[in-house]
Formats: structure tokens, sequence, C-alpha cells
């Protein structure tokens, strides 16, 4: 476990939205000037195009420069691995995802989410076969981004800068993973099991872990669309003090946070997060 103080980090999960412009960003705002707006409010993204398709080096080199000192990305793991492959036979798709550019995030390169689709039931040894692969520390994840393939020549990014640290989480959307063996294996493998809220949709896990929470908040009583009443977000800021406090963990440990708002359809997300942000830092709620 961490010795410093446990952090909390909130954020959005992506920052490019239509019909956010002339709401929370402002009128004539240069689409190329959104991500900076957004994180002089916020203190975290989650980066969605990578789930996508695999970015480029120089697309993670912008989002770094864009960005003020002390911002962090989370950075989602690609679909190619998580809904195509799997989980299985997944090394090369690994090595071919860190070589496309997130290490040079550098300092601002924060957990890794890979994210199941509700039709992935759990099997014990798939999940520790493949969480076995995954590094965590830049300097082994630069490592494996060395056995990229040709695919990546020329665009590959395989620089470890300083070895840090790598944390990953994952969210799965079946029940089948309500099983002590998952939660053993995510332990044994020091992965966070994401702790989402979708309007009941898919099951609300909330066990612990690892040495970090993360929250993904889909929508309180529409996916990806309704928004958190006063009282849903003085209920979240609760919950997100037990867990660094130490309060809401099993051994009495706080955890960092990170908590990201995915009811963008209906432009809630930056503005519950600020909320949300506001509550944590002024102990209301």
């Amino acid at each position: 476990m961490s010795t410093t103080a446990p952090l909390i980090r909130i954020g959005i999960s992506g920052w490019r939205y239509a019909p956010w412009r002339g709401v929370f960003y402002p009128p004539h705002l240069p689409q190329r000037r959104e991500l900076e707006f957004a994180a002089e409010h916020l203190d975290t993204i989650e980066l969605n195009g990578s789930f996508y398709s695999l970015q480029r080096p120089e697309s993670y080199l912008r989002w770094r420069d864009e960005t003020p000192p002390g911002f962090v990305f989370s950075v989602k793991g690609p679909r190619y691995i998580t809904h195509m492959l799997r989980l299985r036979n997944a090394r090369l798709a690994l090595a071919n995802f860190f070589a496309s550019g997130p290490l040079a995030l550098g300092r601002k390169l924060g957990p890794v989410l890979w994210q199941l689709p509700a039709r992935h039931t759990f099997d014990a040894a798939e999940l520790d076969e493949f969480l076995a692969l995954l590094p965590h520390a830049t300097a082994r994840a630069a490592a494996l981004a060395g056995e990229h393939d040709e695919r990546l020549d020329g665009r590959a990014f395989t620089l470890p800068g300083e070895d840090r640290p790598l944390r990953h989480a994952l969210e799965v959307r079946s029940a089948t993973f309500v099983d002590e063996r998952c939660y053993d294996i995510l332990r044994r493998h020091g992965v966070a099991l994401v702790v989402a809220d979708a309007a009941g949709d898919w099951p609300r896990f909330t066990e612990v872990t690892t040495d970090f929470v993360y929250v993904r908040l889909h929508g309180a009583e529409e996916l990806y669309a309704s928004g958190y009443t006063d009282a849903a977000l003085d209920d979240w800021a609760a919950r997100v003090r037990g867990w660094s406090g130490g309060a809401s963990c099993p051994d009495g440990v706080g955890r960092d946070v990170y908590v990201y708002f995915d009811n963008d359809a209906k432009v809630r997300a930056p503005f519950d997060a600020m909320s949300l942000r506001d509550r944590l830092r002024t102990g209301a709620g």
C-alpha cells in the first residue's frame, strides 16, 4: 500500500461531444481547445478513443502538452482485446496497444481501464491468464511494447521514461462475476474491480481488490443520459470519502479514488463531476 495520503480525482469519460458545445464549452470555443478547457475544470479524463482503435504517439504527446501539470488521463484498453479476442491470446495485441503511445503521456498516464461486454461471462482460468500479462510498471510496459508487430513499425513509442507503477482496472457487466474466485484473482494481480453505476442495467460491484478504487457513473436512472441529484451526489461523496479515508476499505487503509462520469448524452457529465468535486473539497454532502 502507498504511504502517501490517498488521492481523489474526479473527471469525465471523453471530452469531445457536440452537445456540450455552447453548454459546457463556451460558444465559439475552437474544438481544438476543448481538452484544454475541460482540463482547467477537472483533473482527470478517460481517453476513450483508444478503445475503438489504436491511437498514434503524436496524439498522446499532444494531449499531454494540452493539459496542466498534475493532470492525469486514464486510458481505455482496446475493444479488440476485450470484445473480439475476449481476453484470449492477447499478448501481441497488448504489445501493439502499449506501443501505440500511452507511455508518451509520461507522468500523466493514470490507470488503464479494461471494459468487458455484458455477454462476457466469468471464466477463472481465462481471467487469470489475461491479468498475468498486464505490466504493472512503465518499464515493463515498454518492454512489452517492443514486441509489437509490423503494423506499428515506424510509429511505435516504446520509451519507458521514468519507471513508475502502472495501474489497471477491470469493468465487468455480467452477474457471473459475482464470485469470490473473481475477487481473489483480481487481488492476486493487483487489479481494481470497477464500481459501476449503470441505472440497474449491470451489477454494481463494491469489492475493493487493490490499492485504489475506480468508479464509473453511467447514469442514475437512464444509462448514459440521466444526471445525479444533489442527494445522489451527496451519497457518492460519502462513498468516496469512505474509500479514501479507510472506513469503507476491508483493512481500514485509505485508497486513491478515481471517479469518471459517463452520463454524457444529456450534457450532465461535466457538471455532475464538478459538483461532486466541490462537495469533496468543501466537505458538503
